[in-house]
């Protein structure tokens, strides 16, 4: 099912999970840099993320195919701590999710490390929803354009960037997120994402979407299923 795929030249899906808030925040900068210090415990990551997170991401952290919620299961360890601290400082607009990763639930900064660590082992969704595959050859040309340099050929991201990988990731949820970004309901993108998004007609943003959702990850990080 694939050319197969979570969100740059001029940077477009660096936007996505981007790699610096619009605005920096002191204590995210602290969390960040104190949960990325921290040596994770894994038993510890899958009981908080199954009492926390399996809900609406799934045991497996596949997300869901209508988009409402993102895989994240195989997600780089430093995007999830980046996008947890976000959300707890503020920094993105995340109602479902700002109850959960308050301190008084989730914990300091050792629990954001140790369930990072924990989603990023879980094996990814081997057959993630894509779009409609029309345009395909030139989604593939904005995409090396403007957002290989950061998430790279394939996806893959850059972990010591905080750049995420994006293979594997629902359709839904990119267009979503990209549609978010342009109209400023993402606050922690990248002024320079916004703006190259701003570039991008609704078509293109729906074909580039399709596209990244049909890129393939590595076969050691799919599900066997």
């Amino acid at each position: 099912m694939y050319t197969h795929l979570f969100l740059s030249g001029s940077l477009i899906f660096c936007a996505l999970f981007p790699a610096l808030p619009a605005a920096a925040d002191p204590r995210m900068d602290t969390e960040l840099s104190t949960a990325m210090g921290l040596a994770p415990d894994l038993a510890a990551g899958k009981a908080a993320y199954e009492k926390l997170c399996a809900e609406c991401h799934g045991r497996d952290g596949w997300g869901s195919t209508g988009g409402e919620y993102p895989q994240i299961a195989g997600q780089h360890r430093s995007v999830i701590i980046k996008q947890l601290a976000d959300i707890r400082a503020g920094n993105r607009d995340n109602p479902k999710m700002f109850p959960i990763v308050e301190e008084s639930q989730i914990g300091g900064p050792q629990a954001i490390s140790d369930i990072a660590a924990y989603v990023s082992t879980l094996p990814m969704d081997s057959f993630p929803a894509a779009g409609d595959g029309d345009n395909l050859p030139r989604a593939r040309e904005i995409y090396e354009q403007m957002c290989a340099r950061c998430h790279g050929a394939n996806g893959e991201g850059d972990p010591d960037l905080h750049y995420p990988l994006i293979q594997g990731q629902h359709y839904a949820y990119l267009l979503r997120q990209l549609r978010w970004i342009r109209d400023g309901q993402r606050r922690n993108a990248n002024p320079q994402m916004v703006a190259t998004i701003h570039q991008l007609e609704e078509s293109e943003l729906q074909m580039l979407a399709d596209y990244v959702s049909r890129l393939e990850p590595p076969a050691e990080k799919l599900s066997d299923r």
